[in-house]
């Protein structure tokens, strides 16, 4: 189904319970609902699973232009607006955590509870150079160059060889992103720098990341727990970046015990 929010057209799909709690799932860069299949089977039978391709991704409207996490966090909130969907438990990963921590901040109140797997609050100046040439590759050359690579850094390498046919999917999503969302969202990410406001977030979080993860490794997953007071902190042994892949049955262990404790 599709949504109109914040001036443009998001996809989203709805799974589960009627009238059980909400429980929002946000994807990572490069990515689309797909991501989140293994989450919609393990939490549609207790919970109101929504799940949305985010701007620039999938099946929603791809702008040209820069965007801004501010911008992707409105985009949710209409989305949450047209359904009607006053509070919600929301599951970031990576971008999705990002657009997590800046509609927790900017819209107090909604969330019952805030899970932020393989994410940051903040880079480091020096990452902005890293962001610039995945852009440059993107709009010179398009987005299968960047497929091998990022594959690399999401996955670890028993992972890729034991299952081939699940990372071929991921390369897919990776492959069909638009250049336009994937280099929108590019301006946006290495702007994040919420670390100092984490303590301004009144609802549960958990933090989630993959022992292996390169890209947001645990020295930023312990950044935001530090910074979050009542944060609960699980690092998944044998894990890269897409931790809700590669170990679904220890992320939704511990996001089902933070959901249980949040009611």
């Amino acid at each position: 189904m599709k949504a109109k929010t914040n001036g443009i057209e998001l996809y989203y799909e709805v799974h589960g319970r009627e009238g059980a709690p909400w429980l929002v799932f946000s994807h990572s860069l490069a990515c689309s609902v797909r991501m989140w299949d293994a989450q919609i089977t393990a939490f549609r039978d207790r919970y109101r699973v929504l799940v949305f391709d985010t701007r620039g991704h999938g099946q929603s409207a791809a702008p040209a232009g820069a965007y801004t996490l501010e911008q992707m966090a409105d985009d949710v909130k209409g989305l949450l607006e047209h359904l009607g969907v006053q509070r919600a438990h929301f599951v970031g990963l990576s971008m999705g955590g990002m657009i997590g921590q800046t509609f927790a901040l900017t819209y107090p109140g909604v969330f019952q509870s805030l899970t932020l797997a393989d994410t940051t609050s903040r880079y480091p100046a020096e990452a902005a150079g890293v962001w610039a040439e995945r852009i440059k590759t993107a709009q010179t050359r398009g987005m299968q160059p960047l497929v091998e690579p990022t594959l690399a850094r999401w996955f670890t390498e028993p992972f890729r060889n034991a299952k081939p046919e699940l990372v071929a999917r991921i390369a897919a999503q990776i492959a069909a992103t638009p250049v336009p969302g994937y280099v929108g969202c590019c301006h946006a990410i290495p702007k994040i720098d919420l670390t100092a406001r984490l303590k301004e977030i009144r609802c549960p979080i958990l933090v989630i990341v993959g022992e292996q993860d390169a890209g947001t490794p645990v020295a930023m997953a312990r950044e935001i727990r530090d910074n979050a007071p009542g944060a609960q902190l699980v690092v998944l042994p044998n894990t890269a970046h897409l931790s809700n892949i590669e170990q679904p049955e220890g992320f939704d262990r511990a996001l089902g015990e933070l959901l249980a404790r949040a009611k």
